[in-house]
């Protein structure tokens, strides 16, 4: 006889429908991986964890079978002690079928279930099933209700060199720094249009951080390299998400009306985390539709602390000029419905500003005790680096180049503190920021010992090799 926890109900919906075979993206000549290619096994693999629009009652998890694993099946029970958590699980098992993706790996199936009625801040356990049998349990604490002190990784572009180069940077993220509730990742997750076969790029960005994906919620924006180029019947080409978007993460669907699938909003412990798309928003025609949804998900927010996620960032530190269209369209919310932080990716170097002014004016003003605007961070976390473009030697506070990075927030009542660590961990950049009785944030500059700043020197890079940061 099946027990029933409090408060819980076992409910479970399939994201993607059944929609038969995707063609294979594989061409002759395109690299694989080095090693065991990435098939899909008996037992499920490539487990994401995603929040609930309410994470503090509602979990959703992605995950990949072999083919002979028709159904969608997990078992749930808030986590105890000792090994008996079999004993008062409840079974979830999804109302749709499975959505099926042959790829260079051979055929799998993509399986997505939702946990909800959930109780806040509580331990659960839940374990998923493979044709083979359970995979092993995995916890994952529910969000609090209240506006409770918790810690989040921000990452920038994972894209290139995704086992390679990247996972020391996240896996290091996780080592150094625990308590992390939620990640962020600033797009382009994935290249999907060069390095590898597209199947093995995603099976290396799930290897890259291992369970730590499965038991901290992910909260991804895409960025343009989770779209791939089409051909139009009149023979121009556009942009179409990749298949692979919808098959990794079960999102909350309180988006923008013409782009559910990519945009979002997560209330997270007094932060509300807004998601847009910007590849869509300036390739497809979706710019206004965002923009409108963003200011009223602004408007209607009583979070604390507000901040938003996207990929091409407003202010470039790479790029010849800024990226124009979100600048006109998003900018402007963000400074009348005071946004806190805006984290973008994109660029493949790093800059943090704090006024278009510049630097040495942004710094005049916090000394006369100035109200901070939306903070504006672009950062790396992958292999490929571009170099600083004139602006960011003058603009942005601080900057960096040819350097992976991960980003550590604390959020607590009154104060964020942002730091900024390099791949092995040492302290590059950092500051807090702190509401004050009026309403408005004050920046301070952490008084920790930093790193000096990386840049190349010519053809030398920061670390004394080649500078691997190429112009754009």
């Amino acid at each position: 006889m099946m027990r029933h926890l409090p408060y819980l109900f076992a409910s479970a919906a399939l994201a993607v429908a059944m929609t038969g075979p995707v063609i294979a993206q594989t061409q002759p000549g395109v690299p694989r991986s080095a090693g065991t290619p990435y098939a899909a096994r008996n037992l499920p693999d490539r487990i994401v964890l995603t929040p609930g629009a309410d994470p503090t009652q509602e979990m959703a998890v992605s995950f990949r079978t072999d083919a002979q694993q028709r159904t969608s099946e997990a078992e749930i029970a808030m986590s105890v002690d000792g090994p008996t958590l079999s004993e008062q699980a409840i079974k979830v098992s999804g109302t749709d079928a499975p959505r099926a993706k042959d790829s260079a790996n051979g055929p799998a199936l993509y399986h997505q279930i939702r946990f909800s009625g959930l109780r806040p801040d509580t331990m659960y356990a839940y374990r998923l099933k493979g044709s083979a049998g359970w995979s092993e349990w995995l916890q994952f604490r529910t969000a609090a209700a209240d506006a409770r002190a918790f810690r989040f990784l921000y990452l920038g572009d994972v894209q290139n060199g995704i086992l390679t180069y990247a996972s020391r940077v996240i896996r290091q993220a996780f080592h150094a720094n625990g308590g992390i509730d939620l990640v962020l990742h600033a797009g382009d997750l994935a290249a999907q249009r060069d390095d590898l076969d597209h199947d093995d790029e995603w099976g290396e960005w799930n290897q890259a951080a291992g369970y730590n994906y499965a038991i901290v919620p992910q909260i991804p924006a895409t960025g343009n390299h989770e779209y791939v180029d089409i051909a139009l019947p009149n023979g121009a080409e556009s942009r179409k998400l990749g298949p692979y978007w919808p098959l990794q993460f079960a999102l909350p669907a309180n988006g923008a009306t013409p782009v559910k699938a990519t945009t979002y909003f997560v209330d997270y412990q007094g932060v509300r985390f807004i998601v847009l798309d910007g590849t869509a928003a300036i390739e497809l025609g979706t710019m206004a539709a965002q923009t409108r949804w963003l200011d009223a998900t602004l408007a209607s927010s009583k979070a604390k602390w507000n901040v938003v996620l996207f990929h091409q960032p407003v202010f470039t530190c790479a790029r010849p000029t800024d990226t124009a269209e979100i600048k006109a369209a998003w900018k402007p919310v963000f400074d009348k419905r005071k946004v806190d932080l805006a984290l973008q990716g994109h660029d493949h170097c790093y800059s943090r500003l704090t006024s278009e002014a510049g630097r040495d004016a942004s710094a005049a003003a916090r000394g006369k005790g100035a109200i901070q605007g939306p903070v504006y961070v672009v950062s790396v976390t992958g292999s490929k680096m571009y170099a600083l473009n004139d602006r960011a030697r003058t603009q942005p506070d601080k900057t960096a180049e040819a350097t992976e990075l991960y980003q550590i927030v604390d959020v607590d009542g009154d104060r964020l503190k942002f730091r900024t660590y390099t791949a092995s961990g040492k302290l590059y950049d950092g500051f807090a920021l702190e509401r004050g009785q009026d309403g408005g944030n004050r920046l301070r500059d952490l008084d920790e010992p930093m790193i000096a700043v990386r840049v190349c020197t010519g053809k030398i890079g920061p670390d004394g090799g080649a500078c691997a940061a190429r112009g754009k």
